[in-house]
């Protein structure tokens, strides 16, 4: 399968490396299964906690209207499904897809009885071929692993197909900051002090966090993301970059008229 990614990178700090990244699903899958146990400690460990101000970033430019689903693909362990959870209004079931079981079994034992969360569905699916009809939820969301499915274009397809027209399309990932000065400190992080990190964390893997900085340096962001996603069949695509460029989130909007909550 066609990973749908050019095989020279576009960063260009770093020289140019032929060798194609390996994003066989076989791969990441057994990836993020070795990471699965302590991924959340060094998520927020490694971002220093900011990743949390992204994604409450990301449920801000949801818009959610009551009683029509929400779905989060590549949810990992689960935490921007419940903090869309906990942010949604009345009657809006959530919905987390991923396709390694260890994570989902992750994300699953943090859901809360009580909470928003206690009713979050969480689903192995890839996000090249997911299990759900065509226009059904009113937005579909991606953090931080829309660089990890194998096929990108593929996968923005399917998170268009499967939204409802009028509904929105979230894409929250890393890129690659401007700025003079900091963008040197960010490629050092990346390239030295986090794999680094990551490895005294995930012994079993010594991979992970090398994969990491390889896989957003060869991922397209800004511009060239929102074009595939205007591709895939979203229209007024617009983009922000969050923490000086080191994120980005990009939002689209599936053609048409979304239902009100009475019709949904």
């Amino acid at each position: 399968m066609s990973s749908g990614e050019p095989t020279l990178p576009v960063n260009r700090d770093q020289p140019f490396d032929r060798t194609p990244l390996d994003k066989s699903n076989e791969r990441v899958r057994e990836m993020f299964r070795q990471i699965a146990p302590k991924y959340d400690l060094m998520n927020h460990l490694l971002s220093m906690n900011i990743d949390k101000y992204w994604r409450r970033c990301a449920v801000k430019r949801l818009n959610l209207v009551p009683n029509i689903p929400v779905l989060d693909t590549c949810t990992g362990t689960g935490d921007l499904a419940m903090a869309i959870a906990r942010a949604a209004p009345s009657g809006v079931e959530v919905i987390g897809s991923d396709f390694c079981g260890a994570m989902l079994e992750i994300a699953r034992r943090k859901r809360e009885t009580g909470d928003a969360t206690e009713t979050i569905d969480y689903v192995e699916a890839d996000s090249q071929q997911l299990p759900f009809g065509s226009d059904l939820f009113q937005a579909v969301t991606v953090a931080f692993g829309l660089r990890n499915v194998a096929d990108t274009d593929r996968g923005l397809a399917e998170l268009t197909r499967v939204c409802k027209p009028g509904g929105k399309v979230i894409v929250l990932e890393f890129s690659r900051p401007r700025l003079p000065g900091l963008k040197q400190i960010y490629n050092g992080y990346f390239r030295y002090i986090l794999p680094k990190v990551g490895q005294w964390f995930a012994k079993n893997d010594k991979s992970a966090y090398s994969y990491l900085p390889d896989s957003v340096s060869r991922f397209p962001d800004g511009e060239a993301l929102a074009e595939r996603m205007r591709t895939a069949g979203l229209s007024d695509v617009q983009y922000k970059p969050l923490t000086f460029g080191v994120c980005t989130i990009y939002e689209g909007t599936k053609p048409g008229q979304l239902n009100s909550a009475a019709e949904a």
